[in-house]
């Protein structure tokens, strides 16, 4: 997708546009052809206005060559109108949740009125609401004869909207086949070349005495009243509704944020977290929900993203760094957690999305945590380099590491979790054990349904 809106080069074959061989030099050449796309990963000039955000680069202008501001008011507000998007115009993108920065680059991409949209990943964030509303919108454009492209890794919107699907597999096309043609399993089985006989290779780990304990955690305007305990060998996952307050907590538990009220435990002895780094003193990792904002730093290589976290264990008491320490730990996590790259040297840019992501579970076990919270740790990675997540996963609770993991997935919460904890508009609703949970009574506590869990609130 690259290739055809003018990022990348081919190096070889041909593109064929409207029964016309074409050359895509830049994406310049790609929107002006009617081509457009909403890249997986958002790039928004966040101290900027959402108008500003949608016109980049082409904004009107007046008969003296100055940028028309009213003029750009009146069409961005026609377009989110258009769309249903009730947002204002002059809203600051760094004010919005994720989730509508995602929506205002779907408005974007639909701004240039292109005859072929490109969509790769655009529900990561969105919540089951606004999945709905994008594929009104995708409705919409397909009445108005306009081509779509959606890359997903999520099987029911793979089915939902589409008319055909292409399988690709480590660069390799391995087939277009009708919709009606497939069905969950032999789709899976194409993607990864072999079947997943389980998704979710959660084994039984011994569970052991508590970890850390979480009591009345409050962040005013977020969450409040807040606590659990988390066990070694335990996982712990949390789920709940987008703007839920998932996030918040951990990071206020990592000391990203500040808490309003409340204590936090480690052993059974209290720790005082103000910032990231009390936190890895405590042998604590976090391992955050956006990799490309706050995880990977993308022109460094494998090898500097991996060991970035940790580069004080490899300087000598005279200041000089081992590199072939540093040569050997590293090879070694890409050997062990099998990332694919035909170099540690490569720039972490260039792999794909379960790579990436790899190599930053690679980093933070370098540090040899003995808390480790993941947030989202599959969003936007395909089902095979999923399962190989999972495994890692569960390979570290059998090794007594305690883990949180929040997910939006519901399966995978349901899958991996020994058990869940619920949130709703920044309040607890339970504690539910793996032996209890169903899909149908976690949407019950994190819609706010019910009030106590199973057992009652742990």
């Amino acid at each position: 997708m690259k290739i055809l809106i003018g990022i990348h080069p081919p190096t070889s074959g041909k593109l064929i546009y409207e029964g016309k061989a074409v050359v895509i030099n830049n994406t310049n050449v790609a929107l002006k052809m009617g081509i457009s796309m909403i890249h997986q990963e958002l790039s928004p000039i966040l101290h900027r206005t959402i108008m500003e955000n949608i016109w980049l680069g082409r904004e009107p202008r007046n008969v003296f060559g100055l940028i028309n501001h009213k003029k750009m008011y009146d069409e961005t507000k026609a377009l989110l109108e258009e769309l249903d998007l009730k947002l204002d115009p002059k809203e600051l993108m760094i004010n919005l949740t994720v989730a509508k920065i995602q929506m205002i680059e779907i408005a974007k991409a639909v701004s240039y009125n292109a005859d072929m949209v490109i969509m790769d990943e655009p529900t990561s964030a969105l919540t089951d609401k606004e999945v709905d509303h994008l594929f009104k919108i995708i409705e919409k454009l397909k009445k108005q004869g306009k081509a779509i492209v959606y890359i997903s890794h999520k099987m029911d919107e793979i089915f939902k909207i589409s008319d055909e699907i292409t399988v690709l597999r480590d660069g390799e096309f391995i087939g277009s086949y009708p919709a009606e043609e497939l069905d969950t399993n032999k789709l899976i089985s194409l993607m990864v070349g072999r079947e997943l006989d389980k998704m979710f290779p959660k084994v039984d780990c011994e569970i052991g005495d508590v970890k850390l304990s979480v009591k009345n955690l409050s962040k005013k305007g977020e969450f409040e009243n807040i606590s659990f305990d988390l066990k070694r060998g335990e996982i712990l996952g949390i789920a709940g509704l987008v703007g839920a307050g998932r996030t918040e907590i951990i990071e206020t538990i990592f000391g990203c944020k500040t808490k309003t009220t409340g204590e936090i435990f480690i052993d059974n002895k209290k720790v005082n977290i103000k910032t990231p780094e009390d936190a890895i003193k405590n042998k604590m990792a976090l391992l955050t929900e956006d990799r490309r904002m706050t995880g990977i730093f993308p022109m460094l290589s494998v090898k500097d993203n991996t060991v970035i976290a940790n580069i004080k264990e490899y300087i000598s008491p005279i200041g000089f760094i081992n590199h072939k320490k540093i040569k050997e730990d590293c090879e070694s996590y890409r050997k062990s957690i099998r990332v694919k790259t035909p170099s540690i040297n490569q720039k972490i840019m260039n792999l794909s999305g379960g790579n990436q992501q790899k190599v930053l579970i690679a980093r933070w076990l370098l540090t040899d945590p003995d808390i480790l919270i993941l947030d989202e740790p599959t969003r936007g990675i395909d089902v095979g380099a999923k399962s190989e997540i999972h495994a890692i996963i569960t390979e570290l609770a059998g090794q007594g590491k305690s883990i949180i993991m929040v997910s939006s997935e519901l399966p995978e919460v349901l899958g991996m979790s020994d058990r869940i904890l619920v949130m709703h508009e920044g309040r607890m609703t339970g504690i539910v054990d793996r032996k209890d949970a169903t899909q149908e009574l976690i949407l019950k506590y994190a819609t706010g349904s019910v009030e106590d869990c199973i057992g009652g609130v742990n």
